[in-house]
């Protein structure tokens, strides 16, 4: 994705995300955690990312959740993660910001 995502919901919504393929996030794209109104936003720790191929972060992106990776993840300058990310194969991080939810 080249835009931002907003994802709306409660501290106790699940969010499961699958992608059959790969996950490109394209340079200053953000996922945002939005509060629907009744007590706080979504937690990163309660969205879950599987992904059946790679993950490439753009520079200054940022990505919220826990990525579980069939192959390897990339993480371009200056990109951020508020999660985890477990991959199979390799975890590259070039100057990458990750906060553990």
């Amino acid at each position: 994705f080249s835009a931002n995502i907003y994802i709306k919901g409660t501290p106790d919504d699940l969010f499961i995300f699958k992608s059959s393929g790969n996950v490109i996030v394209g340079s200053g794209a953000s996922v945002v955690l939005v509060a629907d109104g009744t007590g706080g936003a979504p937690l990163a720790s309660n969205i879950v990312w599987q992904v059946a191929g790679y993950v490439d972060a753009g520079t200054t992106s940022h990505l919220e959740g826990v990525f579980l990776i069939k192959t390897a993840a990339d993480f371009k300058a200056g990109s951020s993660l508020n999660g985890r990310i477990l991959a199979q194969t390799a975890v590259t991080l070039d100057s990458v910001t990750v906060v553990a939810p």
